[in-house]
């Protein structure tokens, strides 16, 4: 009793140094049954289950911990493909750096601006994907997005939309706290895909809620880095209806403090859901992917797949739990977690999780942990590759399998020639 009045009476502290963003009634309503979310549940704390691999000290408390700029002198990730480009800075939309935001196939709004409206679709989805995902796991950083973001978009998807949108967002300033909340609506048969890249600030609180309506699709592919000093915590909460498909994958490079949860729920029968990962860490680094799938339908299909490189005392963590409801029978659902550690001071933390009630069913997951292939090694430095050069292929076919889950090869390949531009800084 005492820990958690303790927890209660911190979080209210925190809470009364924050102000719910003014709007209309729908969004008001909203922001404060999140408010009371919040205050029920608690800031996090590294006594909570799903906290005791990630310390969540500096993602709560009131002061931002300084994160200094970083200028990599390469050209923005993305920016050779076609795209819609949307621009935030320190957590606020920048217009003047942004596109016109109008395209065929969908609307795009900002927050602030469809949250004075009396009558708005996002009224349906502001926080309500949120509050589903809060059971049976509790997270409160998510409700805290949902009560005080001020900014973010607010897209309705009608069509097939033919160039990516693209979320940049840009560090400028070294104490910046941004908390941004995306509502994404796509209609029946429609598909668009999200591209999101950028430091965004020097703690960063992201909410994302999708909801994919029968045989629409949905395709994100988020890089996050390269300021080393940022923090961060993202959510991605989907809802999935008949025949659609919802597919994420992640790279990050650098930061101090990551953690990505993606919370998904498969409600249409036949639908698809995958979420991917790979992240490359060197030294002061932690970096957290947090995954709940509910399968709730017949015949669905997801997977769930995570890569970790780590060095130098970097950590890695994978929590990943696939729940099967009853009912849900034809259920394929695959998960795996592996790190590869490039030293003996690194650390990686996994605990991945089945629980089913249907009994028609093909489910696995798979956890492990370990270090280069010596005879791989040796196979590579016995034709003449230096041993620098030739882990750094390892490491490539190593991560290949988590990229190999983004659809787009012009993507891919984008992905994949950061990772090398990483690795080839790391061996200079």
């Amino acid at each position: 009793m005492a820990a958690l009045a303790k927890k209660q009476e911190a979080t209210a502290a925190r809470l009364a140094e924050m102000a719910v963003p003014s709007g209309g009634q729908w969004i008001t309503e909203a922001r404060e049954a999140a408010l009371a979310r919040v205050k029920g549940m608690g800031l996090p704390e590294r006594r909570d289950e799903y906290w005791k691999f990630t310390r969540p000290d500096t993602l709560v408390q009131s002061e931002v911990a300084e994160a200094a700029t970083f200028e990599t002198g390469e050209a923005p990730l993305f920016d050779e493909i076609e795209r819609l480009k949307v621009v935030f800075v320190d957590g606020v939309f920048d217009a003047a750096q942004s596109d016109d935001l109008s395209a065929e196939g969908l609307v795009i709004e900002r927050l602030q601006d469809v949250a004075g409206a009396d009558i708005h679709w996002a009224k349906d989805l502001y926080g309500k994907l949120e509050l589903k995902g809060q059971d049976p796991v509790q997270r409160p950083l998510a409700a805290l997005n949902t009560a005080f973001a001020s900014d973010g978009l607010v897209i309705h998807v009608t069509g097939k939309v033919s160039k990516p949108v693209n979320l940049i967002y840009k560090h400028a300033e070294t104490s910046s706290d941004a908390i941004l909340h995306h509502v994404i609506k796509l209609d029946a048969g429609a598909e668009l895909t999200v591209l999101e890249n950028g430091p965004a600030a020097a703690r960063f609180n992201k909410v994302m809620e999708v909801d994919v309506a029968d045989g629409a699709a949905f395709h994100h592919v988020r890089a996050q880095g390269r300021d080393h000093e940022r923090r961060a915590v993202t959510h991605i909460f989907g809802r999935l209806g008949t025949e659609s498909v919802f597919k994420s994958f992640t790279l990050t490079v650098n930061g101090r403090l990551t953690r990505n949860e993606a919370v998904l729920e498969l409600t249409g029968d036949d639908a698809v859901a995958h979420v991917a990962g790979a992240c490359l860490g060197d030294g002061d680094f932690h970096h957290d992917d947090t995954v709940f799938v509910t399968h709730d339908a017949l015949n669905c299909e997801s997977r769930q797949v995570f890569k970790k490189v780590l060095r130098n005392g970097a950590v890695g963590v994978f929590q990943g739990k696939i729940l099967v409801k009853p009912g849900a029978q034809k259920t394929d659902g695959y998960q795996i977690s592996q790190s590869l550690l490039l030293d003996e001071d690194s650390q990686f933390l996994a605990k991945p999780e089945l629980e089913i009630y249907a009994d028609d069913v093909a489910c696995s997951h798979g956890s492990t942990s370990g270090a280069i292939d010596e005879d791989a090694l040796f196979y590579l430095r016995a034709r003449g590759v230096p041993k620098d050069i030739a882990t750094d292929l390892l490491v490539m076919s190593f991560v290949a399998e988590a990229v190999d889950e983004i659809e787009s090869e012009t993507l891919k390949d984008s992905v994949l020639a950061r990772l090398e531009g990483w690795l080839e800084r790391r061996r200079d």
